[in-house]
């Protein structure tokens, strides 16, 4: 396997975990809601973090199975894999307040 592969994987392979945390833990927010109604404040925010991290784990599948398959196509999926992971990563950058 080469290098770009593992690395591909490995952020295949966060994005992936993290996309289920999240969404294991929007059920459970989900169902709590009912008994503590200030936990429905985090649901959008929650809702977009999962959505972010559901996008960069379908961008870098793609990646990775063009690259490990060296598809001609795998050069836009390391491109949709670069711009989704710039854009979680300016989604959790620190801002000033």
């Amino acid at each position: 396997m080469r290098p770009f592969t593992v690395l591909i994987g490995i952020v295949l392979g966060s994005a992936a975990s993290i996309t289920f945390g999240l969404g294991a833990v929007l059920v459970v927010f989900w169902v709590l809601m009912g008994e503590h109604p200030d936990l429905s404040r985090e649901l959008p925010r929650l809702a977009g973090s999962l959505a972010a991290f559901a996008v960069l784990t379908a961008a870098s599948a793609g990646s990775f199975l063009g690259q490990a398959h060296l598809r001609p196509w795998r050069g836009w999926a390391h491109l949709a894999t670069g711009i989704s992971l710039g854009m979680v990563v300016l989604l959790y950058w620190p801002r000033r307040n």
